[in-house]
């Protein structure tokens, strides 16, 4: 007789799947995932996220000839001619002659346009060279708080084409015209092809094909070529504030650059949502992302436009649009016009060229001031591009109704859902989230505990992801995968735990299989998991009126849909079975195409700000900068990967998934550490300023024996010991000078006295001296005459815990630029930042009015901070810079001191 075998138990059976059925129903087994299908999951994912990106960001039009433009179209080849003559001149900054070349070629190209223009029977073009008179921008907020930039001798270049049908008013304007600005200038350090001769070119552009245009307009264009941007939005403040063609301007557009190329997209909008819906109607690349519009407002780039004195100071709306290519490169000797990526001027002017044809065309909205525009938030406009070729725009008010109604919806079906399961799914639904939580710890502490350890075991810089972008994904996104899973793995246990005591009570033939279907039921719990963490973010980010919001409920609502399709059962009878695999799919396909190009993106902007992000050197650990990259990528791991992770638990991926993340890690760290990928490069290089400095104290700073020595400072985390050995020279590098820059301190430098006395004279040296210092009726006023030589471009800091109030103006004017009236206060200072040409004026005068009570701080404190700036390369300054590693370049920022600058001060008289 044949032996039968042994039947084997259930509970004997590898822990599998199940498939639904019902209480009487037989279930049929299968094997747990494989490492393949999770695998096969992550490369799905992650290859048509890096898809969604490359299309939406890198895919650019062809660059255009004349010829194929047309007489009215845009080309990119004309506009590149104009990058490169206004580049020629290598950088351009304020009160250089170089600046002044460039706004005569602006101006000459301008008159060219309206000279081809005359035979036009549809519009006629006037070209003004406006030179502003001195002024001060009282704004405050923001980046100005604490802070008034001031300006004189500043030029500047106007366009306006007009319909020709309207003639101009007694006053020569028109009656409604929509501006259009981008600034010549560039910082010291740079010659400015992406920042902002790109934007200065595609103008220039765009008006040679409106001014041939036949179309009938019913409003004028104003191209406004700026100048003073880089020192405080000084040409904008100028126009919006003294030229008469001001009041004819409705609705405000500003080009910038915050990178060098690429698709220039919108970060900001509004306040008055027509320009962004209009534009989404017409353009033809439509490129623009509410999120970008968050992280500037967020005030992490600690930056401005143009477009905020447009909207503050003018009361307008409109556009602010910005390349955010190749970040790294901002402000520094690789903003050149070799690194310009063929198709980004096609892609603005393709954009620009067809909404001011339609804004010149329409009626435009009225303009009643900023406060009335904010009066409501509901008409606060919501925007998105989807792959670059659709513009999505809403209102506030839609948004916030449709918030809601995902937030009701989702909270009453949890109600629904905790009452169905009673005590039993109120407990798994919280340990689920307990899992998030464990997720998010986890995961950022991972990654955080990585960037603070880099620094000290790699010596060749804290930021050593910098010129690769890639590595951040195996020191960072790999460490934090790998804490998300771990930190979900144990709210995973802790509900297997939990279910098998809730299953072992059912009364059913399958309590033998109790641990396989608590497995089972807590995958799906950490899907609701994800659910439920992507609901908080929504909640959050509805209270709290976040643009981006629209990215949560994406998040939320598909992937729910998907397991309502898929997965979701309402009765207590139903046993549990695996999650399927197009529910993943299905439910992440929408939220991948509106996230994944926008987070990339997000990231390679933070880590090219990496180069810059030390504010005060030597004032912060390292590894502070690191950190942020690192928390970022761990964020973004847990919210894009939360639904994924759940389907690893029950598979025989867990030891795979751990090996991949280790060993993506090794390597990267290996590569680091080899130094086989150097952190920095000739065309993405280190940020650093080389600055002689001549340093004198007391009222009359000639009578102080002035101190003078080469300084060289960082704004890229880590040392300098290997540039200045390389340099030579004599350089110290250390704490044991400290240095004011009236603008920001410094605790590590370098710096060496060689021929530091050779350069400059005692006659460059600025005065600070007073003039009166009286006491009428309990209250002091001191007279300071500001005496500052040979510089056009200072900075000067009041103590405002001595001085209640203060007037500021040129010595030979009777008006004052800053009047008395509530100022402004950061930390105690109130900011005087100066920027003119080579005729504005250099003696100014200040009046102090003290508090009544007197002196509160020491003697020794000052009561005034002069940094005076100058373009001037001194003979040791020229020899390091020469020098200096191909690695390295200076960096410019209106805060940065030039490469030649004297610090004085006045202390506080009792």
């Amino acid at each position: 007789m044949a032996k039968v075998p042994p039947k084997k138990s259930a509970a004997s059976l590898p822990i599998s799947s199940i498939s639904r059925g019902g209480k009487n129903n037989v279930n049929v087994f299968r094997t747990r995932r494989s490492s393949e299908e999770i695998l096969a999951l992550f490369i799905t994912v992650l290859c048509g996220g890096w898809a969604v990106y490359y299309y939406q960001y890198q895919n650019l039009p062809a660059a255009l000839t004349l010829e194929q433009a047309g007489s009215t179209g845009f080309s990119e080849y004309e506009a590149l001619k104009h990058v490169r003559n206004l580049t020629q001149w290598g950088p351009h900054s304020v009160g250089s002659t170089e600046l002044d070349n460039a706004i005569k070629y602006v101006e000459s190209v301008a008159l060219d346009i309206k000279e081809s223009a005359k035979g036009s029977v549809g519009v006629r073009v006037d070209v003004d060279l406006f030179h502003s008179a001195s002024g001060a921008n009282l704004m405050g907020g923001g980046v100005f708080d604490g802070k008034t930039p001031a300006y004189s001798d500043l030029k500047h270049v106007l366009l306006r084409i007009a319909p020709k049908s309207s003639s101009a008013n007694s006053n020569g304007l028109s009656d409604s015209s929509i501006l259009i600005s981008a600034h010549i200038d560039s910082v010291f350090a740079a010659e400015g092809a992406g920042d902002d001769s790109s934007s200065v070119a595609t103008m220039l552009e765009l008006a040679r094909g409106l001014s041939q245009t036949t179309a009938d307009l019913k409003n004028g264009v104003v191209f406004l070529f700026n100048t003073g941007e880089e020192e405080g939005l000084m040409g904008s403040h100028a126009f919006i504030t003294q030229h008469p063609w001001r009041k004819e301007i409705k609705l405000a557009v500003d080009l910038e650059a915050v990178g060098l190329g690429g698709k220039s997209g919108i970060f900001q909008a509004g306040p008055n949502p027509w320009a962004i819906e209009n534009f989404a109607k017409v353009a033809k690349y439509p490129s623009g992302q509410i999120t970008s519009q968050d992280f500037f407002s967020s005030g992490f780039l600690n930056s401005a436009t143009d477009f905020q004195v447009y909207k503050e100071v003018g009361g307008l709306s409109g556009l602010d649009f910005a390349y955010t290519e190749k970040t790294a490169v901002h402000h520094t000797k690789n903003d050149r016009t070799k690194l310009l990526k063929p198709g980004s001027l096609q892609h603005l002017g393709e954009n620009m060229g067809p909404f001011i044809l339609q804004a010149a065309s329409s009626e435009l909205p009225s303009i009643n001031g900023l406060e009335s525009n904010l009066k409501s938030n509901e008409d606060k406009p919501i925007y998105f591009d989807i792959l670059g070729e659709y513009m999505i725009t809403f209102r506030q008010g839609k948004a916030d109704m449709i918030y809601n109604l995902a937030i009701l919806l989702s909270l009453l079906l949890c109600i629904a859902l905790v009452m169905i399961g009673g005590y039993s799914a109120a407990t798994s639904l919280a340990l689920s989230f307990l899992g998030v939580i464990l997720m998010w710890i986890c995961s950022i502490g991972f990654a955080s505990i990585v960037a603070f350890c880099l620094p000290l075991v790699v010596s060749s810089s804290p930021v050593p992801y910098f010129s690769s972008p890639w590595l951040a994904a195996g020191l960072f996104v790999a460490p934090a995968l790998f804490g998300a899973f771990v930190g979900q793995h144990i709210g995973y246990r802790l509900l297997v735990a939990y279910l098998s005591r809730t299953f072992s009570g059912r009364k059913d033939p399958y309590t033998s299989l109790q641990v396989g279907m608590a497995e089972l039921d807590a995958e799906r719990w950490l899907f609701k998991g994800g659910l439920l963490q992507w609901l908080l973010v929504l909640i959050a980010g509805n209270y709290l009126k976040i643009g981006s919001t629209y990215l949560a409920l994406a998040w939320l609502i598909f992937p729910a849909i998907a397991y309502g399709l898929f997965e979701a059962t309402w009765s207590l009878e139903t046993l549990p079975s695996p999650l399927n695999t197009q529910s993943l799919l299905v439910g992440m396909f929408a939220p991948v195409v509106l996230t994944a190009g926008v987070v990339i993106q997000l990231a390679a902007t933070v880590i090219g700000f990496s180069v810059r992000l030390v504010g005060n050197p030597g004032a912060s650990p390292d590894w502070i900068g690191t950190i942020i990259v690192a928390i970022l990528m761990a964020a973004i791991v847990c919210l894009t990967m939360v639904y994924l992770l759940s389907y690893v638990h029950i598979s025989g991926a867990k030891l795979s998934l751990i090996a991949a993340t280790g060993i993506l890690f090794a390597i990267s760290l290996g590569v680091v550490w080899a130094g086989v990928v150097p952190p920095f490069t000739e065309d993405t290089s280190r940020a650093v300023n080389i600055v002689h400095v001549v340093e004198t104290k007391g009222e009359q700073s000639r009578r102080s024996e002035p101190i003078s020595y080469l300084s060289m400072i960082s704004t890229t985390p880590g040392n300098l010991d290997k540039e200045a050995y390389l340099i030579g020279e004599g350089f110290i590098c250390g704490r044991d000078r400290y240095i004011d820059f009236v603008t920001f301190q410094v605790n590590y430098s370098c710096w060496t006295d060689k021929n530091a006395y050779l350069g400059w004279n005692q006659s460059d040296i600025p005065t600070i001296t007073v003039q009166k210092d009286i006491v009428k009726r309990g209250i002091r006023n001191t007279q300071v005459l500001l005496d500052t030589r040979v510089s056009t471009r200072w900075v000067l800091k009041i103590n405002m815990r001595e001085i209640e109030d203060f007037q500021w103006k040129e010595a030979n004017s009777s008006n004052d630029l800053i009047p008395r009236g509530e100022k402004s206060v950061l930390d105690g200072w109130h900011t005087i930042q100066f920027a003119g040409g080579v005729d504005s004026s250099k003696k100014f005068k200040l009046s102090l009015f003290w508090f009544k009570n007197g002196p509160q701080t020491s003697s020794d404190d000052p009561l005034l901070k002069l940094r005076t700036d100058v373009e001037r390369n001194t003979p040791i300054t020229q020899t390091v810079l020469d020098k200096l590693p191909v690695w390295c370049t200076l960096y410019g920022k209106s805060t940065s001191p030039h490469t030649l600058s004297f610090l004085t001060s006045l202390p506080v008289v009792k």
